[in-house]
């Protein structure tokens, strides 16, 4: 009977408390973006909302009859693991680390040098998070070169700073998330004005 059913069900406890530890807290990581971002582009500072964290239970054991002896085992085995599953999986995100925050300030110094050019619509936010050039006519020629050198700069200190966050907070497999989570959220803090990409098109907010 152990083999037949105390076997299934550690490895359903096992499996469920893993699957708690890699969830992606997203409303965790929108927060700490808009943070991020509004520091950024200087569009205020109100505090973010405390995020909606999503509950998972332990599975359903009314479905099998275990001997005492499983259910004990399984017992012992859920008071260790789950605490410390569900703990990771709703941690806040972590952005208060030296690296991040020399990217954070890196980003905010170079904000007042390309600001004129998202007002100018030459450059805007494309869906991978980063800053791409639009059109250069409204730069002058002697300064188109310094523009890319800016947007390029800009670029490098958002990949470093979607790849530290995740590394930063135990998980690096968690990047394309972020990214993903900036590039909307780049969108929604912008200014009235500013270009952005929507399925492969330019649109101004």
């Amino acid at each position: 009977m152990f083999k037949k059913v105390g076997w299934p069900l550690l490895s359903l406890l096992l499996s469920a408390c893993v699957t708690i530890n890699i969830y992606f807290p997203a409303a965790a990581a929108e927060e700490a973006a808009r943070v991020i971002v509004r520091d950024v582009l200087k569009s205020g500072d109100q505090a973010p909302q405390p995020a909606r964290e999503e509950k998972q239970g332990a599975p359903d054991q009314s479905l099998v009859q275990p001997p005492a002896a499983t259910l004990l085992l399984a017992g012992r085995l859920l008071e260790w693991l789950v605490p410390a599953a569900e703990a990771a999986g709703q941690a806040d995100i972590n952005i208060n680390t030296p690296a991040i925050s020399r990217l954070r300030s890196s980003m905010q110094q170079r904000q007042k040098q390309l600001a004129p050019w998202y007002r100018a619509g030459a450059i805007g936010f494309n869906e991978s998070g980063l800053v791409e050039v639009r059109s250069l006519k409204p730069v002058p020629l002697n300064q188109r070169n310094r523009l890319k050198k800016l947007v390029a700069d800009e670029n490098r200190d958002r990949n470093a700073l979607y790849r530290e966050i995740a590394r930063a907070n135990g998980h690096p497999e968690w990047e394309a998330e972020i990214r993903k989570t900036f590039a909307r959220i780049w969108v929604e803090e912008a200014p009235g004005g500013y270009w952005y990409k929507k399925g492969g098109a330019w649109k101004r907010k």
